[in-house]
């Protein structure tokens, strides 16, 4: 952590931030999917990115150490230890890298000289470039000492394990491709970087219905805004939260029909919560809770849609006050047959009938023509008879 962030930038480049996480972080990330026992860290001094560096790393279960020279890694490194350099500003996908460091001799990883030393690869020779990633042996530490102390620790150890035999691996074209592998030097890079990794990374996910694609088309659009400031699925899911309680306000109020507008909008919202806690945990490593908080959102969505059928479907007048059992099975059937859909339905139509906001939306325009109740009754039998007609879904 000792390169600058382009000229007249005060931090190194390896705090440079994409999704939110710096390149450090990243990096953090690709040591614990290597299972690493210890992360040693080149660093000039402490500084506050390298203290939460520090924080993250040994919540991680890993040993965190700072050294200021390459000479004082003998003192950390034994000959009986296996050592994985990774070169600092170097952005790669931990799938990609893994499999490349198998094996039982020292590797080193290397591009073709295909633009690899213009996009910032150091030069191996005349047809190959350092990857920025290697697997040695401890041993070849102590040949450090028979250097300059300012020399380059990641350079030098790649040229003395070169020296030493060790195998030159090259990465394959396919793991260059996109985002996935490159050289970060400036925040413009890292900036150019993040919206085709954010890009790539929501064209994996399948989105079928209308409120996935408006997900998707915000997340892209202020996406990386709402990462590099920090909690951007905890802002996303506020918001969703909000809209939903707006909707149950509006529906005490007798405003039905913008309550189910706001119940499509925190439908939406709760989608793009998903979108960015993917990001995130890929982007700080982080494991997937057990309930995911998109899908408590997504509960909370189903319980306000029945509530503002309960407030939609009672007498505006509060002259003829009708039993809470006979107003609630018919909106506590719709929402219960949404869950079995995905179960029972093909993909397809499952995605469908599992859209919240589609669903409030029409029911928003049924409240508006004074049909909600008979509306809501049936879209419960017409999910039920889907579920009992259509082709069952394959299991494979």
């Amino acid at each position: 952590m000792l390169e600058p962030a382009g000229s007249g930038q005060p931090f190194p480049r390896a705090f440079l931030r994409i999704a939110g996480a710096s390149l450090a972080q990243h990096q953090l990330g690709l040591a614990l999917a290597l299972d690493c026992q210890r992360l040693i860290c080149l660093a000039r001094g402490p500084s506050p990115e390298l203290i939460a560096l520090q924080h993250g790393a040994e919540s991680a279960g890993l040993r965190f150490h700072i050294v200021a020279g390459p000479q004082q890694l003998s003192a950390l490194v034994t000959a009986a230890d296996e050592l994985i350099v990774v070169t600092e500003g170097l952005f790669a996908d931990p799938a990609q890298v893994t499999p490349l460091l198998e094996g039982t001799r020292p590797v080193v990883l290397a591009l073709p000289d295909d633009g690899a030393v213009a996009e910032g690869f150091e030069r191996l020779d005349i047809n190959n470039a350092a990857a920025g990633v290697m697997r040695i042996s401890g041993a070849l530490v102590e040949r450090l000492h028979d250097l300059p102390h300012d020399c380059d620790a990641t350079s030098a150890l790649t040229r003395i394990a070169l020296q030493s035999g060790a195998q030159m691996r090259q990465v394959p074209t396919d793991a260059r491709t996109g985002p996935g592998w490159r050289m970060v030097r400036s925040e413009g890079e890292a900036l150019a970087i993040e919206t085709e990794w954010l890009r790539l990374r929501l064209g994996r996910s399948h989105a079928v219905t209308l409120s996935d694609r408006l997900a998707r088309v915000g997340v892209l659009s202020f996406g990386s805004s709402l990462l590099h400031g920090g909690n951007a699925s905890g802002a996303s899911s506020v918001a969703a939260l909000a809209a939903l309680v707006l909707a149950i306000a509006l529906g005490c109020l007798q405003l039905v029909v913008p309550a189910f507008v706001l119940v499509a909008i925190g439908w939406v919202l709760a989608r793009a919560t998903e979108l960015l806690r993917g990001a995130e945990r890929q982007a700080y490593s982080v494991m997937a809770p057990a309930i995911p908080r998109a899908d408590v959102l997504g509960w909370v969505t189903d319980l306000t849609l029945i509530a503002v059928c309960l407030l939609g479907t009672g007498d505006a007048t509060g002259l003829a006050p009708i039993p809470i059992g006979n107003v609630l099975f018919a909106p506590l059937m719709l929402v219960l047959m949404l869950h079995l859909a995905p179960r029972l339905l093909n993909d397809g139509l499952a995605a469908w009938t599992c859209d919240r906001a589609a669903l409030a939306l029409v029911l928003g325009v049924a409240a508006a023509l004074g049909y909600l109740d008979v509306t809501v009754r049936i879209l419960a039998v017409a999910l039920t008879l889907a579920a009992i007609v259509l082709p069952p879904r394959r299991i494979n």
